[in-house]
């Protein structure tokens, strides 16, 4: 099985702010503001809506609607809206061409779902991100893996797709687009069968990828993840020590080895 690499969530581009790992170690990836039909107030994290956290944590917080994708978080509300609800992840234009035909994502493979996280705290009933502790896990941003999916169908006609009629990629401006593309998870992981066939992780340390001391998107130096090791072109570009991949990207397929499989499997 292959491996892939996805980035999503808010970053300094997308949102403004880092996702929160919260105080007991969840890990909310926030949907990138976007015109789709969803909207921050309506999801949610115990009984705290996405907004009122965003709204904490940057008080000109302005963005009303998101795009949820992945959709694969049963905890935020969304799930329980809607009857029909089951998890998918979507892509089009350069990203979905780059797992089509350089990555060649087929079903069995697994994509594991990283963004930029720092930990919050809840002073004065208002969250808030941890500053200052000595802990690097909790002082600085990271790039962290936050969730996964094992590729169980892959659907690329226009009336598979709408079916997911709850998913942005259902959109009719996105089902006019021949990229469009739409993966649904296997019900359970082929290799741990008493596991979902996609969900989110809570935080430890080795699902963190940053390089401590070093900005987030240098990444600690592992063999799976080197330059030699990637499906397609990439140059480590670091510095001093670890790897960093410049550039706006969204997924790094990594080729397959038993090394790949056995680094997938302990983040779990």
């Amino acid at each position: 099985m292959k491996v892939i690499l996805s980035r999503k969530g808010f970053d300094s581009a997308n949102g403004g702010i880092a996702n929160p790992i919260m105080p007991d170690d969840t890990m909310i990836s926030m949907p990138i503001p976007s015109s789709d039909d969803d909207c921050f107030k309506d999801l949610y994290y115990g009984q705290d809506s996405y907004m009122r956290i965003l709204r904490d944590l940057k008080s000109s917080f302005a963005f009303e609607h998101c795009h949820v994708d992945p959709d694969i978080n049963t905890h935020n509300g969304k799930s329980d809206a809607i009857n029909e609800w089951k998890p998918a992840f979507g892509q089009i234009n350069q990203a979905a061409t780059y797992l089509k035909n350089t990555a060649k994502v087929d079903v069995g493979d697994v994509f594991l779902f990283f963004g930029t996280f720092h930990r919050v705290c809840i002073k004065n009933d208002r969250y808030q991100y941890v500053r200052r502790t000595g802990d690097p896990y909790s002082d600085m941003d990271m790039h962290v893996i936050y969730g996964y999916m094992q590729v169980g169908e892959i659907l690329n006609s226009k009336s598979e797709i709408e079916k997911y009629y709850w998913h942005p990629h259902s959109s009719k401006q996105r089902l006019s687009n021949p990229s469009n593309t739409l993966y649904i998870p296997s019900e359970r992981l082929s290799f741990d069968q008493s596991k979902t066939g996609s969900g989110m992780f809570t935080f430890d340390e080795k699902r963190v990828l940053t390089e401590i001391g070093c900005p987030k998107a240098t990444w600690k130096y592992n063999n799976v993840y080197a330059p030699n090791a990637i499906i397609g072109n990439r140059k480590n570009s670091a510095k001093d020590k670890g790897i960093y991949y410049s550039g706006i990207w969204q997924e790094l397929a990594l080729c397959e080895s038993e090394k790949t499989t056995e680094w997938m499997m302990s983040l779990f």
